[in-house]
């Protein structure tokens, strides 16, 4: 598969001119590597996609950030330059802050209530405030509960975390959880993340087990914990326009196989995520397990947070989601 410069105007519209009307062309761009069970998911979809079609639509993905970083592909989609991404959600909160309400911190103890939300009431109403800003919501993929990693020491408190320079997605919750507990917080795109652990630019990171280990993290960092303090969710986005000028028996097909790589992303994710701690520690890394005691620490420094990000959006959104969350039990 040929390999393009990440240059966001430049190289994704030159990806081919002729192409970028065509319907029965649909290129997808992430920035998983390979490996990740969301890239798996994405070769399914293709597979799905061309065997209902007959052969008649042809999928080109471009996982491990062959079309730019995270950003760029979101911008990509906005206009049209391509059809598809699957993407972190955090990095769509800088054009939806709505999105924020399914990642405030300690919001879920298991990713069944995560996707309880995702798929119910508060999912749909996200998916129409996607579409006013031209991007048409296709469903979520796991990314999972985030574990904190540094290269100074292990985690075992509160005052371990205060100081830390650690790197999180663009999301404004993310971040001003990390400084209620006291460290650096440096908003930073995925892309640049490997060569800043390995030049101690920062001294850390938070990223699911799985993503800490196909990302090679193990490399650059030596401490890892089992936080949890945030479940993510990966969007699979369309262009809103591209997607509504298709023939209603193409967006069928399309839908139909997103629906089915969606349900193989979630099984897989949950087996890679179960299997990558042990690695991780056979690969080297030092793992400390968060106590009863240290997790009700973090809930309490970062209870403040989650009421500040909801007064800040739409009242109506929030009322549906904490209705939404009270059915858990949680």
């Amino acid at each position: 598969m040929k390999t393009f410069v990440p240059v966001l105007a430049s190289s994704v519209l030159a990806l081919s001119v002729n192409a970028a009307d065509a319907k029965d062309l649909i290129r997808i761009a992430g920035n998983f590597a390979t490996e990740h069970s969301s890239s798996q998911a994405m070769q399914l979809f293709k597979e799905e996609v061309e065997k209902l079609s007959d052969g008649e639509i042809e999928v080109n993905i471009f996982p491990a950030q062959q079309l730019g970083g995270a950003a760029e592909n979101v911008q990509a989609v906005k206009i049209g330059a391509i059809e598809l991404m699957w993407v972190g959600t955090a990095y769509l909160t800088r054009t939806m802050p709505e999105l924020e309400v399914i990642g405030l911190p300690f919001q879920f103890e298991t990713r069944e209530q995560a996707f309880a939300v995702a798929d119910g009431p508060v999912g749909a109403a996200l998916d129409e405030k996607m579409a006013a800003e031209g991007m048409a919501s296709m469903g979520y993929m796991e990314l999972g509960f985030r574990q904190l990693t540094n290269n100074a020491h292990p985690i075992e408190s509160v005052d371990d975390i205060a100081g830390l320079k650690i790197r999180l997605q663009p999301n404004e919750t993310h971040l001003a959880t990390f400084r209620a507990l006291g460290a650096n917080p440096v908003a930073m795109d995925v892309k640049e993340l490997y060569s800043a652990l390995e030049q101690g630019v920062i001294d850390g990171q938070e990223n699911p087990f799985s993503i800490i280990d196909v990302a090679g993290y193990s490399e650059v960092q030596k401490y890892i914990s089992n936080t949890g303090h945030f479940f993510d969710f990966i969007s699979v986005v369309a262009n809103e326009n591209w997607f509504e000028g298709l023939e209603p028996e193409t967006r069928d097909t399309i839908e139909a196989a997103m629906d089915t790589a969606i349900a193989y992303q979630r099984k897989l994710a949950a087996e890679q995520d179960a299997a990558a701690l042990d690695k991780l520690i056979a690969d080297g890394m030092t793992y400390t397990e968060v106590s009863p005691e240290f997790a009700a620490d973090l809930r309490e420094k970062t209870s403040g947070v989650a009421a500040e990000t909801k007064a800040r959006l739409d009242p109506a959104l929030v009322e549906l989601l904490d209705a939404e969350v009270e059915k858990l039990g949680h």
